[in-house]
C-alpha cells in the first residue's frame, strides 16, 4: 500500500490532522522502543490474537479493498494496512498508525519460524523504496489473514502456497504484549487507558466545559491525569511544560508529557501528547483525541521536550 494513501478521506473519516498526514520519506526516530512486558502472561496475549482473527475473519465478504477510501462501517473500505488497524483497534489495541512502513517499527522483531498468532507479517513487490508495501496478520499454521487486493479482498492465505509470499517476505513483527497493558497496569497504563476511553467523547476546542466534555488540549490533558490519580495542577501548555522532569526521547516511558511546538527550533509549545509506549502518542487537537507514532516527520521536526510527572517504579 503506498503510504500517501487517504490523505482526503481518512481527514474526513477519523480526523487525521493535517500535519499528522505529512507522509515523505523519513529516518526513523531512535527511541527506544517498549520492550516485551513479562507480566503480561501468554494465556492473555493469546486471547487478544483470537479476538483479532475473530474480528479479520468476521469482515470477510462484508469488505473491499481501497487504496484511497477508508470506510470503517458496512459497506467497509479498507487497503492492507487500514484493515489490521481497525481490526486492532477494535479490540482495544491501537497501532496509531495505517502505514506499513510505520508499523514495521513498532513491536519486536520475530524470526519467520518463529511467528506466533497476532504478529504483523510483511512483504515487498515493488522494485523500487525500501518500504513493505503489503502486511498481514498471523493466524497460526502458516497462515495470515489479510486485505489481499481489489479482486480477493480478505483472504486467508498460507504462507507457502504462492511465490509471492516466500519472495517478497521482509520481516514479521511482534506488537502482543508491546501494545497491551502491563499485568497488573502500571500508573502510566491506566493514564493511556483512560486518555483512549475518552477518545471519542470529549471535543477540544479554545474552551473548557468539562461536564459537557469540552476542553482546551492541555485541559483535556489535566483533566486525564486526574482521572488517573495524578493532579497536574495547569491547564496550559507553558504550565505543563514546567512539571515533572526532562526525559530524553530516547527514555520515554508511558505517561510522559510530549511537547512540540508550531514553529521549528522555537520552544514555545502549541501541542502536547500523551506518550503511549512503543513509539505512539495520544494527541488532543481541534480535530479531537487521536493517536499518532513519533515516526511521522512533523514530529521529529518540531519536538521540544518531554517531561516525566510520574514515578515509573
Amino acid at each position: 500500500m503506498n503510504k500517501r494513501f487517504l490523505s482526503t478521506t481518512l481527514a474526513l473519516t477519523i480526523g487525521f490532522s493535517s500535519f499528522g498526514m505529512v507522509q515523505t520519506a523519513i529516518q526513523p526516530i531512535q527511541v527506544e522502543a517498549a520492550t516485551t512486558n513479562a507480566q503480561n502472561n501468554a494465556q492473555a496475549v493469546a486471547a487478544k490474537a483470537d479476538q483479532l482473527i475473530q474480528t479479520g475473519k468476521s469482515l470477510m465478504g462484508q469488505a473491499t479493498y481501497s487504496n484511497s477510501v477508508y470506510k470503517p462501517t458496512y459497506p467497509y473500505k479498507f487497503s492492507c494496512a487500514s484493515f489490521l488497524m481497525y481490526i486492532f483497534e477494535k479490540n482495544g489495541v491501537d497501532l496509531g498508525t495505517y502505514n506499513e512502513n510505520y508499523m514495521i517499527q513498532q513491536g519486536t522483531y520475530v524470526a519467520r519460524n518463529q511467528l506466533q498468532k497476532g504478529d504483523l507479517v510483511f512483504f515487498k513487490s515493488k522494485k523500487t523504496g525500501t518500504d513493505p508495501d503489503h502486511v498481514g496478520m498471523y493466524i497460526g499454521d502458516n497462515k495470515i489473514i489479510h486485505m489481499a487486493d481489489t479482486k480477493q479482498n480478505i483472504v486467508i492465505s498460507d504462507l507457502n502456497s504462492k511465490p509471492y509470499y516466500k519472495e517478497n517476505y521482509v520481516s514479521a513483527r511482534r506488537v502482543l504484549p508491546t501494545l497491551l497493558s502491563a499485568n497488573p497496569a502500571t500508573k502510566g497504563d491506566k493514564i493511556v487507558e483512560n486518555a483512549l476511553t475518552y477518545k471519542n467523547k470529549v471535543s477540544i476546542s479554545s474552551t473548557t466545559n468539562e461536564s459537557s466534555l469540552r476542553f482546551t488540549a492541555p485541559a483535556f490533558v489535566d483533566f486525564i491525569y486526574r482521572k488517573s490519580g495524578v493532579k497536574l495542577g495547569s491547564t496550559s501548555l507553558s504550565g505543563l511544560m514546567s512539571k515533572g522532569s526532562t526525559v530524553a526521547r530516547a527514555n520515554l516511558k508511558k505517561g510522559d508529557l510530549v511537547f512540540f511546538n508550531s514553529v521549528k527550533g522555537s520552544k514555545k509549545p502549541s501541542l502536547v501528547g500523551i506518550y503511549a509506549g512503543d513509539h505512539r502518542i495520544i494527541i488532543p487537537n481541534s480535530d479531537g483525541v487521536m493517536t499518532r507514532v513519533l515516526f511521522v516527520d512533523y514530529y521529529a521536526q518540531h519536538y521540544i521536550t518531554a517531561k516525566r510527572v510520574i514515578s515509573t517504579k
